[in-house]
Parts: structure tokens; C-alpha cells; sequence
């Protein structure tokens, strides 16, 4: 499962602004929710290494930058042209977008490793008084394994640590497989502002965590 808000140059991606994580953590996590409509996730098993979500930092980048573009062409392939996702020119100002939000205290990336290997990305922010899932994405190869539920749970387990009541994130129309993961997600349109562009816009309630309040 791949999805995300993040555009090519034609349509501007929108990097984590606020929102800063407290310091590096790391959330192991052996997250059964849907992968995809209909799908369980994969428990671990002897070859199947339990997801660790933890905070991104600078080693990671090359990495991010490469999932990130894999990622992308799963759903932007035959709806726009090579060049605006994967050309050279775009995966550099990708990489320039990733290294700032890394690099900066009021941003919140985090990464999923499986056996020491990078297999997800998400990030998320804070505008206009919303917060925002700006990128979720999770390796082809590691697809139906929990690493895109690992991911949003992590997120959202952020969101209740700070108070947050509520989220948008932006979805390419055409990109199925995301919108079924987060409906499943508890994701619906938002009423407000239903599509920005060629993007779907959804809208979650988050319910705050057990014992807060």
C-alpha cells in the first residue's frame, strides 16, 4: 500500500510545517489492522520481523528518498508524465523537501524498519489550526504486512499525545488502494472541502487514547 498527498512540482507537495515530535522515539508495534479492503495483515512469524516506527533522522534519507519515488509510481503511473514523479529534477527537490523536514524541531517523520531495513515512511504537520497527514508511504514489496497500519497507528497514537481531535490528509483520486486502506482507517470525506485538485481530501476524528481526559 502507497499513499500520500505529496505532488509533483505541477502540484506543489506540502512538507510537515509544525508539530514537533519530543525527542526520538520509537514505537514497536504488532499492529493487526487492514492493510487493503478485505485483507488482514500478516502476523510475524519466523521470516516476518515485528515493524519498529521510529523517527527519522539524516542516515535515513537516502532511503525515505527511494521508497518515497517506488512508492509514487504505483499510483501516478499512466495518470502523469515519468519525469513529474520519478524525473531527476523531482526526486532532487523530493529529497530537499525530505532533508528539511528531517532536519527541523517543529516536523514529524517517521520511518518503519523491518530487519534493519526502511520499508515506510509518514509524516505529519500542523496548519491553519489542522493537522495533517501529509505522506504515508510504505515500500511495494512490503505491501499487506501491516507496515502501512503500523505507520498510521504510530501517528495517531502521536496525535492523542498532544490533544489532537481531528486530521485531514489529501488523496490521489485514482488511487484506489489508498482510499479503501483509510476507509478502513476510519477516514471519510471531509464535508467541508470534499477535493483540492486532482486529490481527494479526507477527514479523521481522532478518539482520544484510554485513561486521558
Amino acid at each position: 500500500m502507497a499513499s500520500s498527498p505529496s505532488r509533483p512540482r505541477a502540484r506543489a507537495a506540502r512538507w510537515p510545517s509544525t508539530g514537533s515530535p519530543s525527542g526520538r522515539r520509537a514505537w514497536p508495534t504488532s499492529a493487526t489492522a487492514a492493510d487493503g479492503p478485505g485483507r488482514r495483515n500478516r502476523r510475524p512469524g519466523p521470516h516476518v520481523l515485528p515493524t519498529m516506527i521510529r523517527t527519522a533522522k539524516r542516515d535515513d534519507l537516502d532511503a525515505i528518498v527511494t521508497l518515497h519515488t517506488e512508492a509514487r509510481a504505483t499510483y501516478y503511473s499512466g495518470h502523469l508524465a515519468e519525469e513529474e514523479y520519478a524525473g531527476p529534477a523531482e526526486v532532487g527537490r523530493a529529497r530537499d523537501g525530505w532533508a528539511r523536514a528531517v532536519d527541523r524541531e517543529d516536523a514529524t517523520v517517521l520511518v518503519a524498519e523491518e530487519d534493519g531495513a526502511l520499508v515506510g515512511v509518514a509524516a505529519h504537520s500542523v496548519r491553519d489550526g489542522w493537522t495533517y497527514l501529509t505522506q504515508l508511504h510504505v515500500s511495494p514489496a512490503h505491501w499487506r504486512e501491516g507496515v502501512g497500519s503500523a505507520l498510521h497507528l504510530a501517528c495517531v497514537a502521536d496525535w492523542q499525545r498532544r490533544g489532537v481531535t481531528r486530521a485531514r490528509l489529501e488523496v490521489f483520486e485514482p488511487n484506489r488502494r489508498a482510499q479503501a486502506f483509510y476507509s478502513a482507517c476510519g477516514w471519510v470525506p471531509d464535508p467541508e472541502t470534499p477535493r483540492h485538485g486532482g486529490h481527494l481530501v479526507l477527514r479523521l476524528a481522532v478518539t482520544q487514547a484510554p485513561g486521558r481526559g
